[in-house]
């Protein structure tokens, strides 16, 4: 942001604001001096004071593309704990501000975002609380999980670094089921047994047909099927018994088959409890894809951890809090009737 940007007018012919300007103005002409001198403490603390003076202001963007760019500078001066707080003083601005009309103004930060989480090291001990904030705001921009394009952008930072599973997590929610299966057999060929092949899509499938992402569950399944060079055939019917499980489940779904989706998991039953995780996604699904009568079960998933784990438990509670008012009319209709019966 250059200076004239700064003393922008917030009310013309008002005195107080003038001198508002001229106050802001001397600040970031220090804030110059700082930067340029290495100097970089006094200049995080004026970072500070102008967001400070600009949210009082309501001069959001202005904040916001100040803060940007302050976080850009300090990262490339490897000042990375300044510029992390910078980053969640960007966040604040976002949430202070709000969403708007234009979608295209809410997610031209996305990729803004990504690039700062990207400049950050794994070592930055404020990096996983801006990750968390980053995509709890991106949730009100886009829907319960966020925005997919910064789930994809969070895992090549994630992936790049060595962390797996951290970076299969955010995978499975960016909505690109061809990366997902591309990632999934680099995962599955450099840290598991050939006799796991088949474990590796099925988790990753069923997680994401409960999350009702059907499409990118089909497309990670097709991709993983078609390429694995562990798989012993790439069409069905498939050696491995679980992928076919997975190749019907998607027929049945189809059909919307709750007749056939049982007989399934009656018939793979041996193959499905090498996993215990599979059954929980299992009632999900029959749920959100069959109808079935929704039953009771403990929210937590195994295997999950951390951020994802979180919002998979979430999503897993939600499910139950749904399936709880769906069944109450039909228990009261029952209660009314039995009520009947007495009179």
């Amino acid at each position: 942001m250059t200076t004239a940007e700064a003393e922008r007018p917030v009310a013309s012919g008002s005195s107080s604001s003038t001198a508002n300007q001229r106050g802001v103005s001397r600040v970031l002409a220090k804030l110059s001096h700082s930067l340029a001198e290495g100097e970089f403490y006094e200049a995080h603390m004026m970072y500070r004071t102008l967001y400070f003076r600009y949210t009082a202001q309501k001069r959001y963007e202005d904040c916001l593309d100040l803060l940007f760019d302050g976080a850009q500078k300090l990262i490339e001066k490897e000042q990375e704990s300044s510029a992390a707080d910078l980053c969640l003083l960007l966040l604040d601005t976002l949430e202070k501000r709000g969403p708007i009309a234009e979608d295209t103004d809410n997610f031209q930060w996305v990729p803004r975002l990504g690039a700062l989480i990207r400049g950050l090291s794994a070592s930055t001990v404020e990096r996983e609380t801006l990750i968390q904030r980053v995509i709890k705001w991106s949730t009100t921009v886009h829907g319960q999980f966020g925005h997919p394009a910064l789930h994809k952008l969070i895992a090549h930072v994630f992936w790049t670094e060595g962390n797996i599973e951290s970076a299969r997590h955010h995978y499975l929610l960016c909505q690109d089921g061809s990366l997902c299966g591309r990632v999934l057999i680099e995962i599955s060929q450099s840290k598991g047994f050939q006799s796991e092949v088949d474990l590796f899509v099925v988790q990753a499938v069923l997680q994401q047909l409960s999350l009702k992402d059907r499409k990118t569950a089909e497309d990670t399944f097709n991709e993983y099927a078609r390429y694995h060079p562990k798989l012993l055939r790439h069409e069905f019917p498939y050696k491995e018994p679980l992928v076919n499980f997975l190749y019907f489940l998607f027929r049945l779904i189809d059909m919307k088959s709750v007749t056939g989706f049982r007989a399934l998991r009656k018939l793979y039953d041996p193959s499905l409890k090498r996993d215990t995780s599979f059954m929980k996604y299992l009632t999900k699904i029959g749920i959100l894809y069959f109808d079935e009568q929704p039953e009771h079960v403990h929210t937590g998933a195994p295997g999950l951890g951390g951020m994802f784990g979180d919002i998979f438990n979430r999503l897993m509670q939600g499910f139950e809090d749904e399936d709880e008012e769906q069944s109450r009319p039909q228990q009261q209709r029952q209660r009314q009737s039995a009520n009947n019966e007495l009179d």
